[in-house]
């Protein structure tokens, strides 16, 4: 969708501030809806969710591609995130189930992950590739088949759940105050591009934000109900640490995507589909690296993994950092995506894997939504502070060294932040993963029978 902004702005009339909202609307469902998205999956099974949430993705998807006016298009991208919000914890929480422990978990987390950082960098060329050669559309209409034989796959391939376990009335009002305040904070944050951090907007929404999010957890810790979140998962330190680390690797990588595509495009003059086969050696990294981790995984802790990874990373950035107004793809793009990726296909395993070893079955979908809502804080956050920064660096002055500065100003930042991420790997995480415990019914880790 960020490669097709510009067509879809001249393509449906959206004026600069609107057009912005093509991203900010699935970003506000999918970031508000994914704490709740995996307790219903918890709560009536996740392939069943799993089955509803693709037929609605692949449904708003036609009807973007469809789309006559700015409203629709809108419109359409925040059902792609009711979708998106109850597809993302199933899935993982099917994942987590089918593979509790040992090498089949290590490898499939490793498979999983790979192509879920591939497809987000080829989706970068697809989208490239359809908004130049077919038009803006497509890049909403080529989710429909998709969409669709994954649907298909699912039904067939993936193996239905045990009866789910009800576990007393839903906390309703604790899915109320946790949806608002999250779409809150990520409406908050999403909008600093017109509100500055400092402005009355920006500090009352986030004030509201977390005024909710705070009466959220006093109603978890009070109600007799099924709470959303059970408060004892953060005292896991797997569970606390990998979710801690994701929302910083989040912030980061979303603002790599963000400035290298804009670095290629405005700097360096590519087309989109060009700056969309660019991506193509990040996304092979991304699978070198996830390919590593699952054979490292079998004898490193998954801290060893996170810690090197997220270095391997952090150099990556810093080497970003240091790109030239006057440059070229080789020399200044080529090198660190290389490095980035591998380092980012290391991480993603490991962090998805830690975030939910230990967590009892009834739950895997509540620790998948809220590490998928960690992931995605992270990117609004991390996207809009960096962003800031690199307006300040540019300036007003619209030419190729301004910008450039502060696309580089964005990747020195975002190789702090993974150091941040490296120092929580490095203090939080148990030396070796809890790969031998589960938790019990009601909350207490207790040995995994062999």
């Amino acid at each position: 969708m960020n490669v097709g902004l510009p067509e879809i702005a001249s393509g449906l009339g959206f004026s600069d501030a609107g057009l912005t909202w093509v991203i900010h609307a699935y970003a506000l469902t999918f970031g508000g809806l994914l704490l709740l998205g995996g307790k219903i999956a918890d709560r009536y099974g996740h392939k069943r969710i799993l089955l509803i949430g693709l037929p609605v993705f692949g449904l708003a998807s036609l009807i973007g591609g469809f789309a006559q006016e700015p409203g629709h298009l809108v419109a359409a991208r925040a059902v792609q995130g009711v979708g998106a919000a109850t597809l993302a914890p199933a899935a993982l929480a099917l994942l987590t189930s089918t593979f509790p422990s040992g090498k089949a978990r290590v490898k499939a987390f490793g498979v999983w992950s790979a192509m879920n950082a591939a497809g987000g960098a080829l989706g970068v060329l697809i989208g490239g590739v359809l908004t130049e050669y077919a038009g803006w559309e497509w890049v909403m209409l080529v989710n429909v088949p998709m969409a669709a034989v994954a649907l298909a796959l699912a039904w067939r391939g993936v193996a239905a759940d045990p009866p789910a376990q009800r576990r007393g009335r839903p906390d309703v009002l604790g899915a109320v105050l946790a949806t608002a305040g999250m779409t809150l904070l990520v409406f908050g944050v999403v909008r600093t591009d017109q509100h500055a951090w400092g402005s009355s907007v920006t500090l009352t929404t986030l004030a509201i934000a977390v005024v909710l999010l705070a009466a959220f957890i006093y109603v978890e810790r009070t109600t007799a109900r099924d709470p959303l979140i059970r408060l004892g998962l953060f005292s896991n330190r797997s569970v606390a640490g990998a979710n801690s680390y994701n929302l910083l690797l989040g912030g980061a990588m979303a603002s790599a995507f963000y400035f290298v595509s804009l670095y290629l495009q405005r700097v360096l003059g590519e087309g989109p589909a060009m700056s969309g086969i660019q991506f193509l050696p990040f996304a092979l990294g991304v699978i070198v690296g996830s390919v590593i981790a699952i054979k490292l995984g079998y004898r490193v802790p998954a801290r060893t993994l996170l810690v090197g990874g997220g270095l391997l990373t952090a150099a990556g950035f810093a080497w970003f950092g240091m790109m030239s107004a006057d440059g070229s793809f080789l020399a200044d793009v080529l090198g660190p995506s290389i490095v980035t990726s591998i380092g980012f296909g290391l991480c993603l395993a490991p962090v998805v894997s830690t975030a939910t070893v230990g967590v009892a079955p009834h739950e895997t979908g509540t620790a998948s939504g809220m590490l998928s809502s960690t992931r995605q804080i992270g990117a609004s956050l991390g996207l809009a502070a960096l962003g800031t920064a690199a307006t300040h660096r540019t300036g007003d002055t619209a030419s190729l060294e301004a910008l450039n500065d502060g696309y580089a100003l964005g990747m020195t930042i975002g190789a702090v932040i993974l150091l941040a991420a490296v120092v929580v790997a490095f203090t939080v995480l148990p030396r070796t993963g809890p790969a031998s415990q589960t938790e019990d019914e009601k909350g207490e880790l207790v040995p995994e029978r062999e």
